[in-house]
């Protein structure tokens, strides 16, 4: 037996939005044996724009059962059938939220009718639900209402049963199919061609643009686990509604991924990217002198016309930094504001502090001491990153030139690369920005083991 249902509800996404009205049509496969429909009180107001598409207003739900109400019904309905609808997992997201919230746990099968019939109807212009209607002959009363697309649903599931020569629902209904996960526009190839190795992935819209773009160490993994969690994010929502194809690039190790991804991000600013659009170095290490003639560090936000000696993103990043320099140039942490309380310096008894902060040293002896720390922030270094390649017959390369992040690629294991020049041809050069120059740098200090120093004086290795 099938529950074809539909709902509508206050947004499109169930974390922070209600159920307006709810349309449940029991279907043994030729005609509807039960059917149960109701307007449902979200709690909150529905905004203008939905109810001028529904025609459901905030006084008609006024005086509806709240969903707690109902839900004992809605889940007898619903736990013992095959859960089908026209994009699935919107309405069952939002359903499945509601009765979590009511104390039933919801676990039953799912079809998606945009699913099958891009596959039992292939070559349509549309698949929404009233293009797809007018386009199979079926007429739609009362549209954009639940019981009107239900009723219109149910015929649409009726014609995918006579037409569905190939078997594709029973193939959905399968433990593995990923059929019931997946956006409903989403090809199933798609999914199927994703490694499960290193690298990044791309969500495209109908037009192809990608909309979205991830890194992975495992890119199949990652991938699934978008749509395979019972999430009610908006992000997902957006995702199943917009995405309609899937591409990704292998890279032999997490870093390469990261890095690509990040460049991705900048070149083709996705519209559903958030994170590294607006990526800024928010602090900076800087340097001035007190009234006693002591050179001193400070970590203070970057602010206009002022000009740090070395820039970070992450509080916690410069933190480490400072305590590194501390510690390896024998600075005092209480003159690099590290020890802010007024008790001796902790450094001092384990002789790294020579006593700047008592003044026992003399400030133009210390100062030498800070300028040899600042030099070393600012030394420009050559070095490649060695590591694990696509295949046995090479390895990955990421090369840093005098700092910078120059690029990355591949390099045959038989081959050796007498200048950096020779190097250099066999490499994608990518544009640097703060947090790939950031990533690459702070990887080569935790894994040195996998570093190759270059030298300054000249281009042969």
């Amino acid at each position: 037996m099938y529950a074809i249902v539909d709902i509508e509800t206050t947004g499109s996404y169930a974390a922070a939005n209600g159920i307006t009205e709810i349309s449940i049509h029991i279907f043994d496969g030729q005609k509807v044996v039960e059917k149960f429909e109701t307007l449902v009180n979200p709690g909150q107001p529905i905004p203008f724009f939905i109810q001028k598409m529904t025609g459901i207003t905030d006084a008609m739900v006024a005086e509806a059962p709240y969903f707690q109400d109902i839900a004992e019904k809605i889940f007898s309905l619903l736990s013992a059938n095959i859960f089908v609808a026209h994009n699935v997992n919107f309405d069952y997201s939002f359903i499945n939220a509601q009765l979590k919230e009511a104390g039933f746990i919801l676990q039953c099968r799912k079809l998606c009718t945009v699913r099958l019939s891009r596959k039992i109807f292939p070559g349509l212009p549309s698949y929404s639900l009233g293009k797809l209607c007018h386009a199979l002959g079926i007429h739609i009363n009362n549209r954009h209402r639940a019981g009107g697309d239900t009723a219109a649903t149910v015929k649409l599931f009726k014609l995918l049963l006579q037409n569905d020569k190939e078997s594709h629902i029973e193939k959905s209904l399968k433990k593995n199919a990923k059929e019931s996960i997946l956006p409903p526009n989403v090809p199933k190839e798609d999914f199927e061609k994703l490694p499960y190795c290193p690298g990044v992935y791309y969500f495209h819209n109908a037009k192809g643009k990608v909309v979205y773009v991830g890194k992975a160490v495992n890119i199949r993994y990652r991938v699934n686990s978008h749509f395979s969690n019972n999430a009610v994010t908006r992000q997902k929502q957006y995702f199943l509604k917009h995405v309609f194809g899937i591409s990704y690039q292998a890279c032999a190790t997490e870093l390469m991924a990261s890095i690509l991804e990040s460049a991705e991000i900048k070149k083709r600013w996705p519209v559903f990217n958030t994170a590294q659009k607006h990526f800024e170095e928010v602090y900076g290490l800087f340097l001035f002198e007190d009234q006693n003639g002591y050179h001193r560090l400070a970590i203070d936000k970057n602010k206009k016309r002022t000009s740090p000696v070395y820039r970070f993103h992450l509080l916690s990043e410069g933190r480490t930094v400072l305590s590194y320099l501390v510690e390896t140039f024998n600075l005092c942490p209480k003159l690099c504001f590290l020890q802010h309380n007024d008790e001796t310096c902790t450094a001092h008894s384990d002789e790294i502090c020579k006593g700047a902060c008592q003044q026992k040293e003399p400030p133009k002896q210390y100062n030498k001491r800070v300028k040899k720390a600042i030099d070393s922030l600012q030394q420009k270094k050559s070095f490649i990153i060695k590591d694990v390649g696509l295949n046995h017959n090479d390895y990955s390369c990421i090369l840093v030139l005098q700092g910078q992040f120059f690029g990355m690629g591949y390099l045959p294991n038989d081959k050796n690369f007498s200048t950096i020049e020779k190097i250099k041809e066999q490499l994608t050069i990518y544009k640097e920005n703060s947090f790939t120059r950031n990533l690459v740098h702070r990887y080569a200090a935790q894994f040195p083991e996998k570093v190759i120093e270059l030298p300054a004086g000249g281009e042969r290795i």
